[in-house]
């Protein structure tokens, strides 16, 4: 009853709440974007708040009244979190299973003990990128640090010739590839297939992570050349384990969402028949709900219970998995709050006409608008969403592939150049043990590096689709 609401809500909301000309409708958006910026960035202000306050700015400012302005604003809220917050509850569930059941220990483990050192920073890469495929960037990052510093002060390596691939592959997965929140937004906001979405993510994720990685780790070892610090080798998350899963069976439960989903979109494209019982079938089990649910149903016996977990210990790590994504959840509510309220006074409809007369292709003006707002507020994920709601127009004469790739152009650019005022920027400073300028040189330029090879070959993919 709900979800049916929230969508009549979001429909009645379509309709322009403001007759203002495209002059005004751009000055109102240029300071709806800066009050909102300058909320999060001189203020420090939850960019929950940010964006909730930054919606309503932007109604007042392009004219419409303040209670339309709310209308839409809790509409593009509701529709939000109804389409992706149980999304990445169940991702969160799934990496918080992965990490406590040492899981997560297993495939770092394995990969190391059969890697010869030469090839350490393709191992790291790999490992990075399976385990960042159910986990959000942060937790990621504070799962993979132990190892990144073990394995560069056992092996003697600089650090960033170990930690820029774990980094690269983290990166990638959270800014190209679902079940994060900032593809599902995106894919929510423009009317994307999932499926195809996902697949074509990670044709365009394998050679960015390459050459943002492994290649690039190579320069960056020499620009800062560091070893790893003492005092930030922290314990293990599974040291007190007496037992942890196998590693094929943890490698298949993280893939296991993976595959389902990409078997749909295989089997639509195949087949292309809605009355064939396969794509019926598939179409069930490869949905994003039931791919997520059913690898969460599967993770509760292949990795809690393989490591001993009993009932009581399960029950206590889902809850704990929650908690800390509410403010992932309001985030992501408000940003979808706000992408409504862009549509609403009529902001997509000037983009299009403005568009019609510009040489530059929608998926370059996509990428651009999503690295203007990462490099003023600092925030992959508001960046996605922001520009999501300012592109969605575009959309709507697009292939399945083609919007699929405006999703990922999105993406890109909501990576570019991470500065001081991401959190990530901070995060990494201060686990490798760096000054300002030594993070500039290596995560900032890795991030510019993985924004500018994932616009490039999506736009190749687009010469092809």
């Amino acid at each position: 009853m709900t979800s049916l609401s929230v969508e009549t809500l979001a429909a009645d909301a379509v309709e322009p709440i403001t007759s203002a000309g495209n002059a005004q409708l751009g000055i109102a958006v240029l300071a709806g974007i800066a009050v909102i910026v300058l909320l999060i960035t001189r203020f420090k202000l939850h960019a929950f708040l940010a964006l909730t306050i930054g919606s309503l700015a932007l109604g007042v400012f392009a004219g419409a009244p303040l209670a339309d302005t709310i209308k839409s604003f809790t509409a593009g809220l509701g529709s939000t979190v109804a389409g992706v917050g149980v999304l990445i509850a169940l991702g969160a569930i799934l990496g918080k299973l992965l990490a406590d059941s040492g899981g997560a220990d297993q495939i770092v483990d394995t990969i190391l003990a059969r890697t010869r050192k030469g090839a350490m920073p393709w191992a790291m890469v790999l490992i990075a990128s399976v385990i960042g495929l159910p986990l959000f960037f942060e937790v990621g990052i504070v799962l993979l640090i132990p190892v990144v510093l073990m394995v560069a002060k056992r092996g003697n390596y600089s650090l960033m010739r170990i930690g820029i691939p774990a980094l690269a592959g983290l990166s990638v997965m959270h800014g190209l590839i679902p079940p994060h929140p900032g593809p599902l937004v995106a894919i929510d906001a423009v009317g994307a297939n999932l499926g195809v979405t996902l697949a074509l993510g990670l044709v365009v994720a394998i050679p960015t992570v390459i050459i943002a990685g492994p290649l690039f780790s190579r320069y960056a070892a020499r620009w800062v050349d560091i070893q790893a610090p003492e005092r930030m080798i922290p314990e293990r998350p599974s040291a007190d384990l007496e037992k942890r899963p196998g590693f094929g069976v943890t490698v298949a439960t993280v893939l296991l969402p993976v595959v389902l989903m990409l078997v749909k979109a295989l089997v639509d494209i195949v087949v292309d028949d809605p009355g064939n019982g396969v794509q019926k079938v598939t179409d069930v089990i490869g949905s994003p709900l039931i791919a997520l649910l059913a690898a969460v149903i599967v993770a509760l016996f292949t990795l809690g219970r393989a490591a001993g977990f009993s009932k009581e210990r399960l029950s206590s790590t889902v809850e704990k998995s929650l908690a800390p994504i509410a403010g992932v959840l309001l985030i992501v509510g408000a940003g979808g709050g706000f992408k409504q309220t862009l549509i609403d006074i009529g902001v997509g409809q000037m983009i299009l006409d403005f568009s019609k007369d510009w040489s530059i292709p929608a998926l370059l003006l996509a990428w651009l608008i999503a690295v203007g707002i990462r490099l003023a507020t600092g925030s992959a994920t508001v960046a996605t969403i922001s520009a999501a709601g300012l592109v969605a127009p575009l959309a709507a004469g697009m292939s399945t592939g083609e919007t699929a790739l405006l999703v990922l152009a999105i993406g890109a650019g909501s990576l570019f150049f991470s500065h001081v005022n991401d959190a990530g920027f901070w995060l990494v400073k201060e686990y490798f043990g760096m000054d300002v300028g030594q993070t500039v040189k290596t995560w900032s330029v890795m991030e510019t590096i993985i924004s500018v090879v994932g616009i490039v070959f999506v736009l190749l993919l687009s010469l092809v689709l």
